[in-house]
C-alpha cells in the first residue's frame, strides 16, 4: 500500500494545489482514480502571520509541530509543508517531529542541479527571500542563486500576502513577475525558483522568461515517489 501523506499546510491556496497535485497525478503511477491516502492539517493563516511579523521562528515552528502531532495521530506516515517562508522554522522543532519531512528546498534543488541549471532567481514572500531556507540547499548543489532587489522583493511580498493567498490573481501582478524574472535573467540567472507555493497559480513556463521551477508541483511530486517506492 502506498504511504500516507501528511500535509503540514499554511496558506490555502498554495496547499490546495499541493494536494489537488498529489490526487490527480497519482493515478499516473497507481491507476485510475487512485492516489495515496492524504491528511491536511492547518491552524488560521492568521496564527503564522502573527509570528512571521514578530520574527517569531520558534512559534512558528510550534505551529508546525502542532499541526505534525495530529497528523501523525490519525496515521501518516511521513509530512511535507506546502509553504517554503515556514521552512525556515523546520531546523528548530524537526527534531521533535513524530514523522520525517520532505523538505521543500531540498527537493527543488536536486531537481534543479538534474536538469543542468546553474544560477536561480529566488522568488518568494520577504521572509522568505530574505532567510537562509534556499541558499543553503542550493549552496549544497553547487547552485548559485540571486534575489531581487529590496524594492522587487517588497512588490512581490504585498502581491502574496494581499491577492494570492486570498485566490486574487491579477494580470498586474503576472505583468510584474514577468518584469522581475525578466531582470534576474539579464543579470544571468538561468532558470527562476518560484519559492512561494502560490506563484505557480499565475506564473508557469508559458509567460516566464525563465525556466520556471515550480517548488507546489515539485514537492506533490517528491511526496508521490515516496509514497509509492513501496507499493
Amino acid at each position: 500500500m502506498p504511504a500516507h501523506i501528511g500535509i503540514v499546510a499554511c496558506s490555502a491556496e498554495g496547499a490546495a494545489l499541493c494536494y489537488r497535485t498529489i490526487c490527480v497525478e497519482g493515478a499516473e503511477l497507481l491507476g485510475a482514480h487512485a492516489h495515496p491516502e492524504v491528511s491536511v492539517h492547518t491552524p488560521p493563516l492568521s496564527d503564522y502571520v502573527r509570528f512571521l511579523d514578530r520574527g517569531d521562528w520558534d512559534g512558528v515552528g510550534e505551529l508546525m509541530l502542532r499541526s505534525a502531532d495530529k497528523l501523525a495521530k490519525i496515521g501518516a506516515d511521513f509530512l511535507i509543508c506546502p509553504d517554503n517562508t515556514i521552512h525556515q522554522a523546520l531546523p528548530l522543532v524537526e527534531s521533535r517531529s513524530p514523522l520525517p519531512w520532505l523538505h521543500i528546498a531540498e527537493v527543488v534543488a536536486a531537481e534543479a542541479s538534474q536538469r543542468g541549471f546553474h544560477r536561480l532567481g529566488l522568488l518568494g514572500t520577504r521572509w522568505l527571500v530574505d532567510g537562509d531556507v534556499y541558499p543553503e540547499k542550493l549552496s549544497a548543489y553547487g547552485l548559485a542563486y540571486m534575489r531581487p532587489d529590496d524594492s522587487e522583493r517588497d512588490a512581490i511580498d504585498r502581491i502574496i500576502m494581499e491577492e494570492l493567498v486570498y485566490g486574487i490573481h491579477k494580470p498586474e501582478a503576472v505583468a510584474y513577475h514577468r518584469q522581475v524574472i525578466a531582470r534576474l535573467k539579464d543579470w544571468g540567472c538561468d532558470a527562476v525558483v518560484l519559492g512561494c507555493t502560490e506563484i505557480p497559480l499565475i506564473m508557469d513556463d508559458s509567460n516566464s522568461p525563465l525556466p520556471t521551477l515550480d517548488s507546489t508541483r515539485m514537492l506533490a511530486r517528491a511526496a508521490l515517489r515516496r509514497a509509492t517506492w513501496s507499493a
